[in-house]
């Protein structure tokens, strides 16, 4: 009788569930579902947070959804998810079992996601230098327990654990006293060292960080557990992975040679490729580089351009001319406007507009900002401003990892990946421009699929 992997990626936007079959590396079933979590920032401080209550609610309703005599058949669950964001809770009360087969958050914080931006420029100056060849950014998870510190320490002393929203729901199906990690989240979060697998615990407790927060780090792609009861019909004691980056899974999910490149694009973009069995990454940060050496499996790194800006730049296109309609008195309520927009570029095949998309600013240039140039009379249309929009997007990623990079680096093809690059067909033709590599698309490129794949391959 087969058997299955549940598969289970918390992001930022929504929640996957996948059921692959054990001896076929197969998808037998799958369900995805908005969390719609965002909350408002009140306090005027740039805040990104989710609610909790609602992400765990969701996630109980996609796993429901499944199959019920597939779930009884589960032989582990692997769990990825939104890297960098910080969730805090109590250890001992952070969920309730008591409605029956799933649980529900209690005890815990709001969810502080990779977004946020209340960590200034002048607040990240002010920080120690991380013994570590990765930099801290705002949104990072000890830069914002740091910022907890010094602006409301009494918010930090209610709570015994912290980790990513991925790792809070490997505790809880676990009933673990704390939080495990795993280096590819733990280097999410700044201020670790990836080649000794360490927290930089002296730097931290110098700064002032609250030490008894830091997760217990354990290798990637190990499993962190049992489950502690049965969930939606997932019996108890089923082994548990501990939880990976939601980055790392897309990439293994599509990435069949190490002559792969991957390009995803979904709420930001990223472009990487693997590097040699033996690299070692600098010893201190590069704030100034537009790549990063992101920690994979069995001690080797992937080389990423990682972009806050993705398909969460063309979102707030859709969400602007959502809101002059609003300002002019005529309301917008159509479902299909990105649809719409996409078609009108589809009908302009190029144009002379140039947009630089960076409203988020990026990571090694946060002050860098969006821009549109070269405005003339004839290319004001929706389907000009789509297309420059869109091929902004690609230009942004490549200036950050050019072709040639690329190619030097022995890449023969590009995989395409992700859930903005799905929906629209323009940006896969910028894609295709872009590169002079053949562009593919994996039809298994998701990080939910790629989890359940690490725990059928290597546990």
């Amino acid at each position: 009788m087969a058997s299955y992997i549940l598969g289970l990626d918390v992001g930022t936007t929504s929640i996957k569930a996948v059921l692959l079959e054990s001896d076929s590396r197969t998808v037998a079933a799958s369900h995805s579902m908005p969390t719609a979590s965002d909350l408002s920032d009140s306090g005027g401080i740039k805040a990104r947070e989710q609610d909790t209550v609602r992400i765990i609610d969701t996630l109980n309703r996609c796993v429901g959804l499944l199959p019920a005599d597939k779930l009884q058949r589960v032989r582990s669950v692997g769990l990825c998810g939104q890297m960098h964001g910080v969730l805090l809770w109590k250890a001992k009360s952070g969920c309730d079992w008591s409605n029956g087969d799933f649980f529900t958050a209690r005890d815990t914080s709001q969810l502080i996601t990779w977004q946020d931006g209340r960590c200034s420029g002048s607040f990240l100056s002010s920080l120690p230098q991380p013994d570590s060849h990765l930099s801290v950014a705002t949104g990072f998870g000890c830069a914002t327990i740091l910022w907890y510190t010094k602006h409301r320490l009494e918010f930090l002393e209610g709570f015994t654990a912290a980790g990513t929203i991925q790792d809070y729901v490997v505790s809880m199906l676990c009933g673990l006293d704390g939080c495990v990690m795993t280096p590819q989240n733990a280097a999410s979060w700044g201020f670790f060292n990836t080649s000794s697998n360490r927290w930089n615990t002296d730097i931290l407790k110098g700064a002032g960080f609250p030490l008894h927060l830091l997760p217990q780090c354990v290798p990637s792609g190990c499993f962190a557990g049992q489950t502690c009861s049965a969930w939606h019909g997932i019996p108890a004691g089923t082994p548990v992975g501990a939880a990976l980056g939601d980055f790392q899974c897309s990439v293994y999910s599509c990435m069949s040679a190490r002559t792969d490149a991957v390009l995803n694009i979904s709420t930001s973009a990223q472009l990487t490729y693997a590097l040699p069995a033996d690299f070692i990454p600098p010893d201190s940060p590069q704030p100034a580089s537009s790549i990063s050496f992101f920690p994979y499996f069995d001690s080797s790194y992937l080389a990423v351009a990682a972009s806050l800006n993705g398909g969460n730049v063309l979102a707030t296109f859709v969400e602007m001319l959502t809101g002059w309609m609003k300002e002019l008195g005529a309301e917008l309520n159509d479902p299909n406007l990105y649809e719409k927009l996409i078609c009108c570029a589809l009908n302009q095949e190029t144009s002379d507009m140039r947009v630089s998309p960076t409203v988020l600013g990026e990571r090694h240039s946060p002050l860098c900002l969006g821009q549109v140039t070269n405005i003339s009379a004839s290319n004001l249309s929706l389907g000009h401003v789509t297309r420059a929009l869109c091929r902004g997007v690609l230009d942004n990623i490549t200036s950050m990892m050019p072709a040639e990079r690329l190619q030097q680096a022995g890449v023969c093809r590009i995989v395409g990946s992700g859930s903005a690059l799905a929906r629209n067909e323009v940006l896969r033709q910028e894609v295709e421009r872009a590169f002079p590599q053949p562009v593919v698309y994996g039809e298994n490129a998701d990080s939910a699929v790629g989890v359940a794949m690490v725990l059928c391959d290597r546990l």
